[in-house]
């Protein structure tokens, strides 16, 4: 019987790593992206294989197309001799460039929109080709791709062209592949904000308080397990998006 095998981005530490935690629970077998958190990988890795689990981590730098082209390479490695197939590809890695439109460099704005939106669209092309069986792919937003983030003018957009993508290709690849994404909103503190600019955050949220990560990886099984959701983003913002 061949066992069900998640390829999670940006899994080293933060919600990457709370997803890959969760998919083990569910009998997952994974292969874990990280690009500079190596330290923190091989804790993930060691952490997981606790549970039982096959763990493959492989480093990438997902800006660079040929880093994704390898990646995918190396998975094929991992796929053939064995009794794997993938199942579940999970688009978690991004980045949060600072700096309002009149400032924001455009070494900036290219490396949010390359790794947040130009590298998840190279994955799902790639993983796609190798679901032979039916897959699901899941795309992490974010609550601010619908606000008007000045703050953050590349990461609004790039996670916006996201929830578009994540329409489109839902479309394109059913019905065998389902296509979906979450968009959490206030879970982990960034190093983007201060501890009083989090706090207030908080207190502006109809709830009042952060997610918690099983609050957000609750949603990413209730995507697995309901198979007749395709095309949608799931908000699991606390009330944010009403504000």
């Amino acid at each position: 019987m061949n066992k069900p095998l998640a390829l999670v981005t940006g899994s080293a530490h933060r919600l990457g790593k709370a997803f890959a935690l969760t998919l083990a629970h569910m009998g997952y077998d994974l292969l874990l992206q990280y690009h500079s958190a190596e330290e923190q990988a091989q804790k993930t890795k060691i952490e997981l294989e606790s549970l039982g689990v096959k763990v493959h981590l492989v480093k990438a730098d997902l800006t660079d197309p040929d880093q994704i082209q390898k990646l995918f390479s190396e998975l094929d490695f991992i796929l053939h001799p064995s009794s794997f197939i993938l199942k579940l590809l999970v688009n978690s890695a991004a980045i949060m460039p600072v700096g309002n439109p009149r400032e924001l460099e455009l070494k900036d704005w290219d490396s949010a929109l390359d790794l947040n939106l130009r590298a998840p669209f190279l994955l799902a092309q790639q993983a796609a080709k190798r679901m032979t069986a039916g897959g699901l792919i899941v795309n992490i937003t974010d609550v601010g791709a619908q606000k008007a983030w000045s703050r953050y003018p590349s990461y609004s957009v790039s996670k916006a062209g996201l929830e578009s993508l994540t329409k489109l290709l839902a479309r394109a690849l059913a019905p065998s592949i389902r296509v979906n994404a979450i968009a959490p909103g206030l879970v982990l503190p960034s190093d983007v904000v201060t501890k009083d600019q989090w706090n207030k955050l908080i207190e502006k949220l109809p709830l009042k308080r952060a997610a918690t990560l099983d609050e957000i990886t609750y949603t990413l099984q209730f995507l697995i397990h309901n198979e007749y959701i395709t095309g949608q983003t799931i908000v699991v913002d606390g009330g944010y998006s009403l504000l």
